[in-house]
This record gives structure tokens, C-alpha cells and sequence, in this order.
């Protein structure tokens, strides 16, 4: 298998990775779709600012204070950076799920304000919906790309409606002009899909939703940590992804919107710093990004995430992309080798990720992973959060194998081959 990566090399930076597991065999981490590894410069960029900096940010006039902001202040910039974006334009939040929820809430917020006629951000009228308004997601869907919509709509009298799924695993987009119509008022939908691998194509959803006035949303957990993503060029209004799974830390999602859609949208969670002023009797509201970062962030684990950024471009997007690619390919040839095993979700690498979900004939998916856990081999097991799409592919659960830069062709050879004896030990034919 032929890499830009040297992925042994880029192990030595990941001590998780040298640890012994099931009475002593070597660990092979195949389960980056759920979280990645952290490496050392990550880390120590959390210990070293405990270690020197620690404050509160944004209050206090101590130099300790004002080293904390700046390490903050610092990190959303550099973050930023690496999708292509302005600071001023990033929110923080606990994780992707917040992040979709952030913009859910907005829509549920403003409905209600509204129907008390009680004061909204100027421009927030876009999100103010009406019974029979619809909200398109698609069948593909993480649960918290979904559930938070499904509560829009209880809450509002929208209507939910969604792009279906091929045989293959792709979007079927025969009917969209169907689907994106005069009354779409919200397109939500993933970039990549963590259950089947594939990579959406965003052009001709976007050009839909613009032709309606329709809102765009784009969750990028799956791409941001896996390809190069310049969130500008994208065209959507609102961009969501999670530190954890580009080899950040756990506790920070990030959501980047355009200046004009932040400065409409009603807050979230309120309280602390993200007020302008307070009296008894109401409040006025900070500008974003702070309107949408109550209480005392999460300073550590920016300045982790920002570590982690830099990490990544050293490598080179680019190259982290190829060397999925790679992986993708090779375990994708070896699964077919494997007598009863199918894969769930495209079987070629056009706008494929390396998130590889399949099933053993005859044989639990739940099964399938203790096997390869016995031999020291991480999967993930289940429904991946993608309950929905799971029922159109035909399937209960699956097993999941998901590569990433301290992967290689061994590692994948390792599962393919303790995948070789599932059926054996559960009697399967």
C-alpha cells in the first residue's frame, strides 16, 4: 500500500498506542470515527497552560487573566484558521451536538419570542417558522443532526422531511426539486456520513436550498478531521464539527456560521458573559461569539484543539486525505476477500470516507466485535447513532472499522484476519 504518510512514524507521536491490551497484545485502534487518539504536542498543550496560565478569561485584570485570554483569543484564531474562517465567526461549544442544537434552538427560540411579540436580533425573522414550514435532513443522518429537528418541529408545527438513500448508501437526489421547495425554510444535512462512508455532494443541495431562501446547516464531524475544508467556499450558512475527532480534546465542538446569520439568531444558553447588560428586569445581549458562550469556557481545551490544528496542517490536509484514501482502498479489497462479510455503504472509493461499516452473515454485530476485541482490534459496534439510516440499508446494526493517520496497511491486515475466524467461533456457515 502506497502512502504520503509514514503512519509508524506518526504513531510515536500517540503514547495510547505503544499500551498492551487483552493479556498482552498489541493494540490496533481501528475505531477513529467515534474518537481519535491524542498526541503529545496536544497533551502538553492542556498541561502547559495549567501549569502556567490557568485563570478565568474575559474578567479578570491579573496577568494571569490576561494570559488566559489570549491563549483563548488565540486558539479560536487559530482553529479558525484551519477551516478557512474569521475568529469572530467561531463559536465554542461542548461538542458537535451542541453545536446542531445551537442552531435547532434558534429556530425554536425565535418562534416563541415571536409569537409573544417580544424583541428579536435584527434579521432573525429567517428564523421565525410557521405550521407547515418544512426542515429537509437526510435519511443518512447522525442522530443529533435529526433528533434536535424533530424537536424544531414539535415544538413549531414544521414539517420534517428528508433526502432517501440508494441500495448503495448514497443520497438519492431524483427528487429534490420535489423536496427543496417554497416552503423548505431549513437544509440540514451531513457532510460524511459516519455509518456508511460516504461523502455527500454538497454543490447541488446548496443550489437548491439558495434558489428557496432555505438556511443551510452542515455537519462536518466526519470531513473537518479527513480532508481539507475551507467553510467559506462551502456556501452553507453554518458549519459544525467536534474537536475529539481531529485529535482534540473531549469537551469542545466548534460551530462556525457567517457573520450575518451569528449576528440574527437568538442565543441558546444564557447567563454569564454573554450579556451586554442586566437589570432586573431584562437583558440585552453580547455580539457574537460571545452571545453564545455562557459561563466560563473551555479554555484548556481550545488551547488543545489549537495544538491539534497544528498538528494536522504539519502533516498536510492533503496528504492526511491520500493516505485515507489509501487505507479505504486496501480494506475495502481485503473485506471482500472474507467469505459472508458485505459491506454496508459504497464498496468503491468515489466520494468515499474511511468510515467502513459491514456485516458477518450470520453473526451479531455486537459478536463480530468481541472476536476482534479479544485480538486487541477496536471497532465500533452498533448503530452508530444513525438508527434511521441503518433500517434503509436493511441492517440492525454494524460492525465498523474506521482508519486514520497512525493507521496502516498492517493494522488493517491484523482485523481482516481476526475477522477471517468470527464465523468459525460462532458456528456460522
Amino acid at each position: 500500500m502506497s502512502s504520503p504518510l509514514d503512519a509508524r512514524r506518526v504513531r510515536e507521536d500517540f503514547p495510547i498506542l505503544d499500551r498492551t491490551v487483552r493479556g498482552g497484545g498489541r493494540l490496533v485502534y481501528l475505531d477513529s470515527a467515534a474518537t481519535t487518539q491524542k498526541p503529545l504536542a496536544v497533551l502538553d498543550a492542556g498541561r502547559d497552560y495549567y501549569l502556567t496560565s490557568n485563570a478565568a478569561v474575559h474578567r479578570g485584570a491579573h496577568q494571569l487573566a490576561e494570559e488566559a485570554t489570549e491563549a483563548f483569543e488565540g486558539a479560536r484564531a487559530r482553529i479558525a484558521a484551519f477551516v478557512g474562517a474569521r475568529a469572530d465567526d467561531l463559536v465554542f461549544t461542548r461538542n458537535a451536538t451542541e453545536s446542531l442544537n445551537l442552531m435547532a434552538y434558534a429556530f425554536s427560540n425565535a418562534t416563541a419570542k415571536a409569537a409573544r411579540g417580544s424583541d428579536l436580533p435584527k434579521g432573525a425573522e429567517r428564523f421565525v417558522l410557521r405550521e407547515g414550514d418544512e426542515i429537509l435532513v437526510t435519511e443518512m443522518e447522525h442522530h443529533a443532526n435529526l433528533v434536535p429537528w424533530q424537536e424544531v418541529c414539535a415544538k413549531t408545527g414544521a414539517v420534517l422531511r428528508w433526502i432517501p438513500l440508494t441500495p448503495e448508501g448514497r443520497l438519492d437526489l431524483s427528487d429534490l426539486d420535489r423536496l427543496i421547495n417554497e416552503r423548505t425554510r431549513v437544509v440540514s444535512f451531513t457532510q460524511q456520513s459516519n455509518l456508511l462512508g460516504t461523502v455527500n455532494p454538497v454543490a447541488p443541495i446548496v443550489d437548491a436550498a439558495r434558489a428557496v431562501g432555505a438556511l443551510i446547516v452542515l455537519d462536518s464531524c466526519q470531513s473537518v478531521p479527513h480532508m481539507p475544508i475551507d467553510v467559506a467556499s462551502l456556501g452553507v450558512d453554518a458549519v459544525a464539527w467536534s474537536g475529539h475527532k481531529m485529535l482534540g480534546p473531549t469537551g469542545i465542538g466548534c460551530l462556525w456560521a457567517t457573520s450575518e446569520t451569528l449576528a440574527s439568531m437568538p442565543p441558546f444558553i444564557t447567563g454569564g458573559s454573554m450579556i451586554e447588560n442586566v437589570t432586573m428586569e431584562s437583558s440585552t445581549y453580547a455580539e457574537p461569539p460571545k452571545r453564545f458562550e455562557a459561563g466560563v469556557p473551555m479554555v484548556a481545551q481550545a488551547v488543545g484543539l489549537a495544538a491539534a490544528c497544528d498538528y494536522l496542517d504539519a502533516l498536510g490536509m492533503e496528504k492526511v486525505a491520500a493516505h485515507e484514501a489509501a487505507l479505504t482502498a486496501h480494506a475495502l479489497t481485503r473485506l471482500a476477500e472474507v467469505p459472508g462479510v458485505a459491506v454496508v455503504g459504497p464498496t468503491d472509493l468515489i466520494d468515499r470516507g474511511s468510515a467502513i461499516s459491514f456485516t458477518v452473515e450470520g453473526v451479531h454485530p455486537h459478536d463480530v466485535g468481541q472476536v476482534l476485541d479479544s485480538s486487541g482490534i477496536a471497532v465500533r459496534v452498533g448503530h452508530h447513532c444513525a438508527w434511521p439510516g441503518c433500517r434503509a440499508m436493511g441492517v440492525p446494526a454494524t460492525t465498523r472499522m474506521s482508519p486514520y493517520i497512525y493507521n496502516d496497511a498492517q493494522d488493517i491486515d491484523e482485523c481482516i484476519e481476526a475477522l477471517g475466524r468470527v464465523r468459525a467461533v460462532f458456528g456460522a456457515r
